[in-house]
């Protein structure tokens, strides 16, 4: 299939195009660059898409948006995490619902941050959005691609947890500190942390484009969430360090700000019940072993 992604070059993006370009597939990468006269290209500010030689993709992956674990959220930042979302995908909407021939089927990604933080309450699709910043951009989000619905457009929004991989991301950012034995539980360490490793994360999305009947939200996650103070001790297991120095709740808020209590102390357990449904297979669904594979240790 001809498959157009928006963030190509983002963790998921790299990774998504290495693999459908392994499968025989032509990808192209929405550019927010002009990187040749005919690749596709767009300025979102300026409400512009140009799909160049691109312009009868079969599906459209859409990945972009600003970074919400990089720098403090101030209102500018919270401004350009909503704007780079809503308006991206409002955009292409737009403009795939107005092709001559539009593509059988837009991914239009969101997260499970939709739920907002539920404490140890089990989460599927069909649970309501929650409240809090992440919580609205995902909802507005989601809602942003309507118009690509109303075209007849098979939408479906693959709503990610945590991404694990260290090339990129969370767990990247942990490895340093866990590796001087500086890790440990953030502050109760109870709160839920819904993940999902890179290889699985991209191969769902495969399996999604794979899946004509499926429409809507879908949790990217592992099967086996866990609590925050597990994930820090499995992970201080996997590198042979110990992982007991807290970094309590007050030192998140006042390190991290609004950004510390919606990332590190919200509490989201939810469950990949609709990706399970339709017969998907984890190559990491625990914890300990995809550490361990991701990080190459035996």
């Amino acid at each position: 299939m001809n498959v157009l992604i928006s963030g190509a070059s983002g963790l998921v993006g790299r990774a998504l195009t290495r693999a459908l370009s392994a499968l025989g597939h032509q990808v192209q990468g929405l550019s927010r660059k002009r990187i040749s006269p005919n690749a596709p290209f767009w300025d979102i500010p300026r409400g512009l898409v140009d799909l160049g030689d691109f312009s009868n993709p079969d599906v459209v992956i859409h990945l972009a948006g600003e970074s919400i674990a990089q720098g403090r959220w101030s209102a500018e930042k919270k401004a350009r995490i909503y704007h780079s979302r809503v308006d991206s995908t409002r955009l292409l909407a737009q403009t795939l619902a107005t092709l001559p021939a539009p593509p059988k089927a837009l991914l239009s990604c969101s997260a499970v941050g939709f739920y907002g933080s539920c404490g140890a309450v089990e989460l599927d699709e069909d649970s309501p959005p929650g409240k809090g910043f992440l919580a609205d951009v995902c909802r507005d989000w989601e809602e942003a691609a309507t118009e690509a619905r109303s075209a007849g457009i098979q939408v479906i929004h693959p709503r990610f947890g945590v991404i694990l991989s260290p090339e990129g991301g969370a767990l990247k950012e942990m490895l340093t500190p866990f590796r001087l034995g500086l890790g440990g539980p953030v502050g109760s360490g109870h709160q839920w942390l819904s993940w999902i490793s890179l290889p699985d994360a991209v191969t769902a999305l495969i399996h999604l484009m794979e899946q004509p009947l499926l429409e809507g939200p879908v949790n990217i996650v592992s099967p086996h969430p866990v609590p925050q103070g597990e994930f820090a001790r499995i992970l201080g297991r996997v590198l042979r360090r110990p992982a007991i120095l807290p970094l309590p709740a007050f030192a998140a808020r006042l390190l991290f700000g609004e950004k510390g209590d919606q990332l590190l102390l919200a509490s989201t357990r939810a469950l990949p019940e609709r990706l399970q449904q339709s017969g998907f297979q984890y190559q990491h669904p625990r914890l300990e072993p995809a550490l361990a594979a991701l990080l190459k240790i035996t």
